[in-house]
């Protein structure tokens, strides 16, 4: 077995430990007038309907338009891609083609920062129309739209006039859009060019030069919220039509107020009878083990709340937790084998060294086999139940968003076993055995060496 240094356990312990403590209480920060978050926490997370309510409405095409069922079903895939930007996935969309109407519910909850229903209903029946016009007035020549955009996304980037940062909105044009505005700025040099979202100015800028980067920026008074609508908006594409609002109200969480609160405290409640499981059973394997488990918890919430910026946050629901709690299961399950493994190999009289070698080495098999096999189902979950893909169609909206949840969470946590149940366990287990006063077998399991 390849030596390992004694100081890997306490730089794997280190690395945990600091994941564990920005997951669950994020790092945030000032910058001027602007809050600004450097890495999301737990409180960042956006908990389901089933859990802290949200919001019902239902919508109508204004103006006395007579929708047809190709109309409503664009309209519902918009409403759909804007929900989805906006990282949530339990929600439901219900249209109703015989009487123009559709209903849709999504989580939102009365104390969360800056709530405000009618805004975010609003935002959602808005047309949302981008245009790119010569000059400053609404009646200008339109240059580009929406269709001419690839891409947006928020973003935040330094001023040109200061050092002082601000919140854009990033555009990427298609090939289409690229020919477009190289020749619109090419033809408006020394002019300016309007940037509008419906009727609203958003950004004026001075044309220096043509440009054929395939790419521009908004600039405005945004915040990160402000900034994230209108990239979504923009992203979901423009409704066909004007929606009103015929009617909406607040969905009370099915679990009730306290439910979330009450899940925290059972949580902790089970760690700390796991911990001391662990610690009577397995002894050293078993504090390596709690450490590991910590870990893979750390892992989890941060894939949901969006500490790692390569992956979205999302609504966690009743289900997503329930496919949190399995993962956690499967990561003490793994320890216990391995433990098990270890604890067998040093009652036949072999070196510390060696039956913590072959014990790690026979348990990999076991372990690897029954994880496989769990990221299968979850993967195939994610892939059917998804909001993004069509064969969700097949089994209702209202199904989706939870069946997704569950699968999501449940492959996160199988993969964080990998890397903390599996690999870093082992780490801290071959490093911290190298200390001489942890030599004793009584301390893994075995007989008193």
């Amino acid at each position: 077995m390849k030596k390992i240094g004694k100081p890997v356990f306490f730089i794997v312990f280190v690395l945990i430990a600091a994941l564990a403590y920005t997951s669950i209480f994020g790092i945030y920060g000032e910058n001027g007038d602007f809050n600004v978050t450097y890495i999301k926490g737990l409180s960042d997370i956006r908990w389901g309907i089933d859990i802290n309510g949200g919001v019902e409405a239902v919508f109508a095409p204004d103006d006395g338009i007579d929708a047809d069922e190709t109309q409503m079903e664009d309209i519902k895939g918009i409403l759909d891609s804007r929900l989805v930007g906006q990282n949530i996935t339990d929600y439901e969309v219900y249209p109703d083609y015989e009487h123009d109407r559709i209903t849709i519910r999504f989580p939102w909850k009365s104390d969360e920062k800056d709530y405000d229903p009618d805004a975010a209903i609003a935002e959602l029946a808005s047309t949302s129309e981008l245009t790119f016009k010569g000059g400053t007035e609404s009646s200008g020549e339109v240059l580009l739209t929406g269709k001419d955009i690839k891409r947006a996304y928020a973003s935040y980037q330094q001023m040109s006039s200061s050092s002082a940062y601000e919140y854009v909105v990033g555009l990427e044009f298609n090939d289409e859009g690229r020919e477009k505005f190289k020749t619109a700025t090419a033809n408006y040099v020394g002019k300016q060019i309007s940037i509008w979202m419906d009727e609203e100015l958003l950004s004026a800028p001075n044309v220096s030069e043509a440009i054929d980067s395939g790419s521009a920026v908004i600039t405005g008074n945004f915040t990160s919220k402000s900034a994230t609508a209108l990239a979504n908006k923009i992203n979901a594409g423009a409704l066909p039509f004007k929606l009103k609002v015929e009617s909406y109200g607040t969905i009370s969480p099915s679990l009730g107020s306290n439910a979330l609160q009450a899940m925290g405290i059972a949580s902790i409640v089970a760690l700390a009878l796991i911990c001391a499981f662990m610690l009577i059973t397995y002894r050293v394997p078993g504090m390596i083990a709690f450490i590991a488990l910590i870990g893979q918890l750390s892992i989890s919430i941060a894939a949901v709340s969006g500490y790692f910026t390569i992956f979205p946050s999302f609504t966690m629901t009743i289900p997503g937790i329930a496919g949190l709690i399995l993962s956690i299961g499967m990561g003490v399950d793994a320890n216990i084998i391995t433990a098990e493994r270890i604890k067998d190999e040093l009652w036949t009289g072999k070196t510390l060294d060696g039956c913590i070698r072959n014990g790690t080495k026979g348990s990999f098999t076991a372990i690897f086999d029954g994880n496989v096999t769990v990221i299968i189902v979850a993967v195939i979950l994610i892939l059917v139940f998804g909001p993004a893909n069509i064969l969700s169609s097949l089994f209702g909206v209202s199904t989706t968003g939870l069946i997704y949840a569950f699968g999501y969470t449940l492959l996160v946590g199988v993969i964080s076993n990998f890397i903390m149940g599996v690999a870093a366990s082992r780490l801290m287990l071959r490093s911290i055995s190298g200390y001489k006063f942890l030599k004793n077998k009584r301390l893994y399991g075995g007989a008193k060496s």
